[in-house]
């Protein structure tokens, strides 16, 4: 294990940061996409360096070490550090992203208790039913684009979870909407602007159910997030501003259809590594569970993300002053070769037996899951992935016709440029309807 380089109390500092000699590095950022930190880093042969984003001087920090000070909540605050280009995009104005302390903890813990394990099983259940009806359909057809039709899938699944009432006439635009927002964190021009009218589009949508539960003219189950958030209370006594809460809504159901994402990827791994699906399809759900964070660790997601240096500090001898944006490398640090031992071969395995640490796997945020700035819906993200990948291996048959299954580094978010285009399915779900018999939990009942 490296020395992690805690930060020290003294802001007292000798060595200064080395820096990056563009007079601005949007530009440079915009060309090299998720190589742009990690080959800086080589450059300055360092895990920090200081490079100018949108004119505003900003440190880049990239590794275990780095993400473990930046998750530090005492000495960086999300209050300021999400320009409002991805607020009115991504994540949306006063989400619990953009939250700190008491506040942000308040708010996180109403999202955790949406996803409980009892909740989490109840979607898992919601999107395996969506799974066979989208594989019934592909069996009929010529030829199955898979991002966008998981994207749908997952749109449905999440809708049915939250208690959103989703007509069948508006499923797919509103599956497209909510990809937009995530689509548009990196893109400028045509994909920014996609990606705010569809922000638009649903907050009205969203709010306008808030409004229809809280007039007692829509009443969704108890346990829903619909009701959940429309009846939440923030630590003041006073309930979520209507967008607010159809902010966080989005919030829980925009990273469920962004999972389309990661299972594609997994798809093409599991094309590209036949010795690794062969473990998957032979092994337990286990194998699943390992393939899809080797997904989430070798296949770029989220490059960075950003924060606001809360007081004055050291470390590692460098000095960070109050109010300074600092970016936290996700894809390097979740390929970073003094931890990940062949970062750049794709071998689940390396999660059977590896010691845990909630700063070098980031792929949706570091630290405590509870009460740091981890992913609130992580849990989920594997679960849906473990769904989509035995649905890949297990429950069904399909040729991958020729196409273009490179993506491209200098594209944030990026994907395989052809969506993964599959062709001539056959279900097996028919051979593997019966529980298991000396199933215990009963778990396999709820399995196709």
């Amino acid at each position: 294990m490296m020395n992690r380089g805690r930060a020290q109390q003294s802001p007292r500092a000798t060595t200064p940061i080395p820096e990056d000699p563009s007079f601005d590095s949007t530009l440079a950022l915009l060309r090299e996409g998720y190589l742009f930190i990690p080959r800086r880093c080589r450059r300055f042969a360092t895990d920090i360096f200081s490079a100018r984003l949108m004119g505003e001087k900003a440190i880049w920090i990239s590794g275990e070490a780095a993400a473990e000070v930046f998750y530090d909540g005492e000495r960086f605050q999300r209050t300021g550090a999400v320009p409002r280009r991805i607020r009115k995009t991504l994540f949306g104005d006063g989400g619990v992203q953009t939250l700190d302390d008491a506040a942000h903890r308040h708010r996180k813990a109403m999202l955790l208790s949406l996803l409980s394990p009892e909740r989490l099983g109840d979607l898992g259940d919601l999107n395996e039913q969506f799974w066979r009806a989208a594989l019934d359909r592909w069996t009929e057809a010529d030829r199955v684009v898979l991002f966008p039709e998981v994207e749908d899938i997952l749109c449905r699944t999440a809708c049915a979870w939250a208690g959103v009432p989703l007509d069948e006439s508006e499923a797919r635009r509103r599956a497209r909407q909510f990809g937009a927002l995530v689509d548009a964190f990196g893109g400028v021009g045509l994909r920014h602007w996609r990606g705010r009218l569809a922000r638009r589009s649903l907050e009205r949508w969203i709010g306008g159910l808030i409004a229809q539960v809280r007039a007692e003219t829509l009443s969704p189950a108890r346990k829903t997030a619909l009701r959940v958030i429309a009846e939440h209370v923030e630590p003041g006594g006073s309930p979520l501003d209507t967008r607010t809460a159809a902010v966080e809504l989005i919030n829980l159901i925009r990273p469920i259809v962004a999972v389309a994402r990661y299972i594609t990827f997994a798809a093409l791994a599991l094309h590209e590594y036949p010795r690794a699906r062969e473990l998957v399809r032979e092994g337990t759900e286990n194998h699943a569970v390992l393939f899809a964070h080797e997904v989430r660790r070798f296949y770029p997601f989220a490059p960075f993300v950003g924060a606001r240096v809360r007081k004055d500090f050291v470390w590692r001898d460098h000095a960070f002053r109050r109010g300074t944006l600092v970016l936290l490398d996700i894809y390097g640090t979740n390929r970073d070769p003094r931890r990940w031992e062949r970062p750049d071969d794709f071998l689940p395995e390396r999660f059977m037996q590896r010691t845990a640490s909630p700063f070098d796997f980031i792929p949706q945020g570091g630290g405590d899951p509870d009460t740091g700035h981890r992913c609130a819906g992580e849990a989920a993200t594997v679960e849906l992935m473990k769904i989509g990948i035995l649905y890949l291996t297990r429950h069904m048959e399909y040729e991958v016709p020729a196409q273009d299954l490179g993506f491209d580094l200098t594209r944030m978010p990026t994907l395989p440029r052809s969506g993964f285009v599959i062709h001539r399915v056959r279900s097996n779900l028919i051979e593997l309807v019966s529980p298991v018999a000396d199933d215990p939990l009963g778990t396999s009942a709820r399995r196709p």
